[in-house]
């Protein structure tokens, strides 16, 4: 059976708190969980889904809701799904983005881009027309973005899942939004393609949970999955220190990586069996094996 098309669906919009909107992913792989964020004055989106066409049915829901407010966009990180769509919003939107994720679109995106389009068919189609946009505000660490009575901050975590991730937090409703560093009933996701893409480090990831952690915020937005609280943050920290634990302690012991691979997916899938996106347990172990201090 061949994957359901990744079409983002306007019309499932779920208000999750006053002035707070979601378009779900609805479980679709290469669906992201779409934010918009209302102020008085002003309205932030948070990703555009695969591809212009996408981007273009989001853009007339957003319109829908702001009735003619300030609309700024930014996107979690760079990957296809996320912010491919970012040329539809230009001229109607202010677009921002964080210094990294900048250098992530000029230096992966056309090859991304071309990788995506391998997909089959059904995601090919929704990559037709995609222009990589030039943002209008870019920021190194941190922005906060005033929507007319309600403030929303950006903060670039540095690398973990990608170099250039970003959270944005609503911080009057305790909400964060957290891209791919975060996914619900999900393996983690380690774009661990070498040498194309050797970014991810799933021990500054750990860092970085443990940072959102932290920060207080009860309602997760992950990057697919349902919208949860700070349990599935314990949950993703949980799995990424196993993961790091069950391959350093192999890797010590003298281990090859394709043992390591064999014995540590297994308990993986023992762990959480329910979890969906095995293909990235290696993925994660590889990148483990990367990250293992060698002396």
């Amino acid at each position: 059976m061949n994957a359901p098309a990744p079409i983002v669906k306007p019309e499932l919009t779920k208000e999750i708190a006053k002035g707070l909107y979601v378009i779900p992913d609805q479980g679709v792989p290469l669906v992201p969980n779409i934010g918009i964020v209302e102020g008085s004055t002003g309205v932030l989106v948070i990703d555009t889904g695969m591809g212009p066409k996408n981007a273009a049915m989001v853009l007339a829901k957003v319109e829908e809701i702001s009735k003619g407010k300030d609309l700024f966009l930014t996107t979690t990180h760079f990957h296809p799904e996320h912010n491919f769509g970012s040329s539809i919003f230009k001229g109607r939107a202010k677009i921002l983005l964080n210094e990294d994720q900048v250098t992530d679109l000029k230096k992966k995106g056309p090859g991304y881009l071309e990788f995506f389009r391998t997909f089959g068919d059904s995601v090919s189609s929704e990559l037709e027309n995609v222009a990589f946009a030039e943002p209008d505000i870019v920021y190194l660490k941190e922005h906060v973005l005033d929507l007319g009575g309600r403030k929303v901050s950006m903060h670039a975590t540095g690398q973990a899942h990608t170099l250039g991730d970003q959270v944005i937090r609503v911080p009057d409703v305790g909400a964060v939004f957290c891209g791919d560093l975060i996914e619900e009933s999900q393996f983690s996701i380690f774009p661990w393609f070498p040498p194309e893409d050797t970014d991810v480090s799933g021990t500054k990831w750990i860092s970085v949970v443990e940072a959102l952690l932290k920060s207080g915020d009860n309602l997760v937005i992950p990057g697919h999955g349902r919208v949860s609280n700070k349990d599935l943050l314990l949950q993703v920290h949980e799995y990424l220190l196993f993961l790091q634990a069950e391959v350093w302690s192999r890797l010590k012991s003298g281990l090859s990586e394709e043992q390591i691979t064999s014995e540590v997916t297994i308990l993986a899938k023992k762990m959480h069996p329910d979890w969906v996106g095995e293909e990235w347990i290696e993925k994660g172990i590889q990148c483990f094996c990367h990250d293992f201090p060698s002396k």
